[in-house]
Order: C-alpha cells, then structure tokens, then sequence
C-alpha cells in the first residue's frame, strides 16, 4: 500500500510555517455600524512549504518572506469592505498563495468583538485552500 499523498485536503510532506494573532482593523460585518466604525480581526495563517532549499542556503530568496507575506495580508482585510467573514477568509488565502512556495493555506480568521447579543471570547472561521496546479 502506498503512503497517503494528502491529509484532509493537503498534501503530506510539505512544511507548516506559521504566523499567528496577525491584528488588523477591518471595516467588515452586515450592520452599517461595523462598517462605519469598524473592528478588530486577528489572522491565523499555517502555510504548506517546502523549507529543504531555505535550510541548505539559508537565503531569504528560499523561502517566504512571511514579512512581506503579513503585509499584504493585512492590506487585504484593511481594504474593500464585505459583508461575510466567509467572503473575507478567501481573499485572504488568495494573497497567501499569490506567494511563491505557498502549495496550501489554512487561514483561521477571528472576529472577537462580533455583534453577538451573549458573552463569548470569539468567533472564528478556517479555511484551507491549495494553490491550482494550472
């Protein structure tokens, strides 16, 4: 029997690298107030890359630039209103795997001061997303 190729949706045998409680100030929710006043977001990314050729050179041009790669992130949910975390989240992994080395992305998205009428300490959404093989 041959070793499994994916793990719930991803393939097996690339690294995770993560970069985690990414702070970003959106304007993002249904009600004009969220859109008006705006809110925190906070971004959880695991990125699938394969870190063999960064750890032989241990050159920057090896693997991601998670610095830069933060930097878009956060333009993305600072930007251009929606109505959906749902719609939020994938534009989010879109721009993880604009990144060269990104084979996958699981992004969690967090909305703690969400309009909810209960105590609770957040909401959250995650998605996993390959990059096409195009």
């Amino acid at each position: 029997m041959s070793s499994p190729t994916t793990y719930v949706g991803v393939p097996v045998g690339l690294d995770e690298l993560a970069v985690t409680g990414i702070v970003c100030h959106g304007h993002h929710g249904v009600f004009d107030f969220e859109k008006r006043e705006g809110q925190r977001f906070v971004v959880d990314l695991v990125l699938g890359v394969d870190t063999t050729a960064a750890a032989r050179t241990d050159d920057l041009q090896d693997t991601v630039d998670y610095g830069s790669l933060v930097a878009s992130v956060k333009g993305a949910v600072e930007r251009d209103p929606v109505d959906l975390i749902e719609t939020l989240a994938p534009r989010i992994a879109d721009v993880c795997l604009l990144a060269i080395g990104v084979e996958w992305v699981r992004v969690t998205l967090h909305k703690p001061e969400a309009p909810i009428e209960a105590t609770f300490s957040d909401v959250t959404l995650t998605i996993t997303r390959r990059a096409s093989s195009d």
